[in-house]
């Protein structure tokens, strides 16, 4: 599964140049002149990463990131803010506002494309991985492929998203409306029972691989709150 990584840049080019270095290294780059266009494709595209000038017309970057720390399911987003205001209390500012780094320019895109790397480490290790791994499941984003003791697990897109999701962040309880923004996108009217139709076929694949034997059940549903990958009891 390619990282995709969202650059908003007014700038054509330092947009197409930041582009071309991203490109090289094997990102999967999308781009965006103003912040209302950024804010449409992150809904639309759900990038594992936005990099964000601070200086855009309609809505700057600092507004932008604001914006995505205020919801659900961008609250965790990785951002890069890059800005021409190289001074203390800016950097600060733009730190304080939830950007996970801040570059001023002038930079080196190589510099840049370390940072991302860097970033990408720390805050979603799975995307950097080539096999995510919990108990006896294995699931290869890059093959789009789930196994379970062994044995592959046929999953469609939603379920495979979803169980994306829990397996990056084991125990950790989400609830459906989290769950909803995260796989149907934000603004996007689903019912919530969607989510539990999806959760019950990814139960029901990876809990009988081969359709007869049923394996313990690693998908915990948490009374009240929603659902979480846990170890069987």
């Amino acid at each position: 599964m390619a990282v995709t990584i969202l650059i908003a840049d007014d700038e054509p080019n330092q947009l197409e140049l930041l582009s071309y270095n991203l490109g090289q290294s094997g990102f999967v780059v999308l781009q965006a002149m103003d912040g209302h266009d950024a804010l449409r494709q992150i809904e639309e595209h759900h990038p594992d990463l936005v990099i964000l000038d601070w200086m855009m017309p309609h809505m700057s970057g600092i507004e932008l990131c604001r914006a995505l720390r205020s919801r659900a399911d961008t609250k965790l987003l990785p951002v890069i803010i890059l800005s021409a205001r190289g001074e203390e209390g800016d950097r600060t500012l733009g730190l304080d506002t939830g950007a996970d780094d801040y570059m001023s320019k002038p930079f080196s895109p190589r510099e840049l494309v370390s940072r991302v790397k860097a970033l990408l480490r720390r805050s979603r290790p799975a995307l950097m991985n080539d096999t995510l791994e919990f108990e006896d499941l294995q699931l290869f984003p890059s093959r789009m492929e789930v196994h379970r003791a062994g044995q592959m697990v046929p999953l469609g897109p939603k379920e495979f998203r979803l169980l994306s999701i829990l397996i990056e962040r084991p125990g950790q309880v989400f609830s459906r409306a989290q769950l909803l923004d995260l796989v149907w996108g934000h603004g996007v009217y689903v019912e919530e029972r969607t989510v539990d139709v999806h959760l019950s076929r990814l139960r029901k694949a990876i809990n009988k691989p081969d359709g007869r034997a049923e394996m313990p059940n690693l998908i915990r549903t948490v009374r009240g709150s929603g659902y979480a990958l846990r170890a069987p009891h």
